[in-house]
């Protein structure tokens, strides 16, 4: 890219990653579902040593899900540039973003001098 406007073709193959992206987000969603169910308390069903591990699970399994959430609302920016003709474009300098950091995290709004500070 380097000081050139993306061109089309280019903004299309990442408009394809960051589809891809929302739908392995998705799958994971589906696979994560479980975790975060409700732990039941029951005394006879389990010990306490085994709720305790079920809590920590639910607890991971719901800090995994919010990483997720954020990466998608991430990616879903991303689409909203490009809709925008800002993709590509670092937010602070205005300076095209490497197409390498780019494929890389699709996401990146700051080129990486910006990102560095």
């Amino acid at each position: 890219m380097g000081g050139i406007a993306m061109r089309e073709e280019e903004t299309e193959r990442f408009r394809s990653l960051i589809t891809a992206r929302l739908a392995d987000l998705d799958a994971e969603d589906a696979l994560g579902a479980g975790g975060q169910a409700t732990v039941t308390l029951d005394q006879q069903a389990i010990g306490r040593l085994s709720r305790q591990d079920a809590l920590l699970n639910q607890s991971m399994a719901k800090a995994t899900q919010a990483r997720r959430d954020t990466t998608r609302q991430a990616l879903n920016a991303a689409l909203a540039r490009m809709d925008e003709g800002a993709f590509g474009y670092c937010e602070d300098c205005g300076e095209t973003i490497a197409t390498k950091r780019l494929e890389l995290d699709p996401a990146a709004r700051l080129c990486i001098s910006c990102a560095r500070g």
